[in-house]
């Protein structure tokens, strides 16, 4: 079955979904051991999830970047992402989507919530014709996302290592059994036309 061009495609069970962020080690470490997020973590400031695995690993480059080194994996409520989805606006202007200019920028202003659609990756980390979901929480979201939705953080980091290492050595097989099992997300009547989707 060919792949669709946009699809939230995520590790889920039926009360909750995992999104994935980096941060320095300073962040990442007491937000895995204490399953919230530090006080230093600020709620002030937009953060951006992601569900594909992959594609965390294309940004923080295997949790090697500079204030990428600790991968978290991030546990939430279907509910909170749900909620996340419905008020999310795109983060780019796009004529099949809005009326026009203004309208998107009336929307992407009062919106908690906006969603970029980028590349899935591969194993290389090279880009895949289909695209995948980049959520951006802001204001009231980042406040439920760190206080209401969430359920578990686990710190991810060496597993990231792994795979690379093993996928390093031409261990590919190996390495793809420690990938997440991503699987198309249900969105259970929830419409993302909205989104581009």
């Amino acid at each position: 079955m060919e792949e669709p061009a946009r699809r939230i495609r995520a590790l889920h069970t039926p009360t909750t979904v995992t999104v994935y962020q980096a941060y320095t080690p300073s962040l990442g470490t007491p937000a895995a051991r204490n399953g919230r997020f530090p006080a230093a973590w600020s709620r002030d400031r937009m953060t951006w999830i992601k569900p594909s695995f992959l594609w965390m690993m294309y940004r923080c480059g295997w949790a090697t970047k500079e204030g990428q080194e600790t991968v978290l994996a991030v546990e939430i409520t279907r509910d909170g992402f749900a909620w996340a989805l419905r008020h999310a606006c795109l983060s780019h202007y796009a004529p099949k989507v809005h009326d026009d200019r203004a309208t998107w920028r009336r929307q992407l202003k009062q919106s908690p919530a906006r969603v970029q659609w980028d590349p899935e990756r591969d194993l290389h980390l090279q880009p895949l014709p289909h695209r995948s979901l980049q959520l951006g929480l802001t204001g009231e979201a980042v406040r439920l996302y760190a206080d209401t939705w969430l359920v578990n953080i686990t710190d991810v980091t060496a597993r990231a290592r792994e795979i690379h290492y093993l996928h390093g050595i031409g261990k590919t097989d190996e390495a793809r059994q420690l990938i997440p099992d991503e699987k198309p997300y249900p969105l259970d009547g929830l419409s993302l036309a909205h989104l581009g989707a």
